[in-house]
Parts: C-alpha cells; structure tokens; sequence
C-alpha cells in the first residue's frame, strides 16, 4: 500500500477496515489492519452474480471470519451507478454493520474509484483539469459524472479521484467533453475504495451510515 508511517488515531481494539464493491455481477472485498498498513491488505473477487444476497458474508468470511467484525472500525461501500440490486445489497450489508458496530461507513461512487486509471487515456494537455465518465445504462440513457484527479500527500503516489458533479442522467440534448466510457476493474477499485476510507481514518473524518444510499439515477428533464 507504500503508506508513510502513520500511527496516530490506531484502535487497536478494533484495528481493521473493510471495503465492498459490488456495481457489476462481481463482488470486491479488501481488508486492512490499520496497525501493520503497509503488509496486512488482503483483497479478493467474487464472480457470484445474482448471488449474491445468498453469498456475500461467506465470502465476506473468507478474508475476515464474523468473529472477528467486532473489530472492525471502518466500513467503506461502492455506491454505483451500477447494478441496482447487487449495489443495493452491499450497501445495505455495510449500513448493518456500520449501525451495529458504531463505526464511520464511507460511500463512494464507482467512478470517482475509477477515475484516477481512466485519467491516463485523455490527452497530456487534459491531464490533471475536469473530465466525464459516462456509461449508458439499458433503456435508461446516458449517467454521467464529473471528476478531477488529485494527489494526496498522506499516502505516497496516491490519486483520488474528486467528484464535481455526482452521476447523473444526462438530457438526450446534453453532450458532454472530454469524457471516458466507464471501464470497471473490480480487483484495482475496492483497493482504491479502502485506500480512500483509510485515509479519512487517518483525518479522522466522520462519515455516518444514514447518510450513504445507493446511487440511482432518475430521469432527467429535457
């Protein structure tokens, strides 16, 4: 993970972060312990489909067995665009446990997981300034959203993509430049997931469960 040496704000108590992605038919789980960083992530893939309602806490228990999620201090959810029902499932699982546990729950959308890759293939004079990821969703139209690449100094060589504009349904009048079709990497975005809420662990950002729902475009008005 190439952090620098962080130890303060550490629970060792309830040292581990945990991560779900779930916006395509494959779930991503990723786990961290906050007191060893730089060697305790572990991170897997689950191409179960529509299963996953059955199988995600096994799979989940796989990585962290329900033992041990009494430690766990930090919750971090994909909220989509994507799959309605698969992201709806992850997203619930990670309100529970946030609920029950009392600890931060993270929401993030999947493109701003995916926008600091997808910056590589806009052109140099580009780089670095305000892009779209855009993907057209069956007779639903197109879901755009709005994103710049930053650099963060906490973690070395590590990007977060910022959301200008949270995806949406874009009017069939509206075009929008430059922009990048969405391409999910499942195995690279919850990594990005758990790296994003291990760093607002580190700033000591709250972030309460009531206020993280699924992302799910309504019509726009033309």
């Amino acid at each position: 993970m190439n952090h620098k040496r962080i130890e303060k704000g550490i629970n060792s108590k309830r040292p581990y972060l945990i991560a779900f992605h779930s916006c395509t038919t494959t779930l991503g789980v990723a786990i961290i312990d906050s007191r060893s960083p730089e060697t305790s992530l572990t991170s897997s893939t689950f191409s179960i489909g529509r299963d996953l309602s059955n199988k995600i806490i096994s799979c989940v228990e796989e990585l962290l067995p329900s033992t041990n999620w009494q430690q766990l201090d930090r919750i971090a959810v994909s909220i989509g665009p994507g799959g309605f029902t698969s992201t709806r499932v992850t997203v619930v699982m990670a309100r529970i446990l946030a609920q029950q546990l009392n600890c931060d729950l993270d929401g993030i959308s999947s493109f701003a997981l995916m926008a600091p890759r997808l910056e590589n293939s806009l052109e140099a004079n580009q780089k670095g300034k305000p892009f779209w990821i855009k993907k057209t969703l069956p007779r639903r139209g197109i879901v755009a959203g709005k994103y710049q690449v930053e650099k963060n100094s906490s973690i070395n060589n590590f990007k977060i993509g910022i959301e200008l504009e949270r995806p949406h349904l874009l009017p069939s009048s509206v075009r929008v430049n430059p922009s990048i079709n969405a391409s999910e990497d499942v195995n690279l975005d919850v990594l990005q997931l758990l790296r994003i809420s291990f760093l607002a662990k580190i700033k000591k950002e709250n972030s309460h469960w009531r206020g993280i729902t699924p992302i799910y475009p309504t019509s726009p008005v033309d």
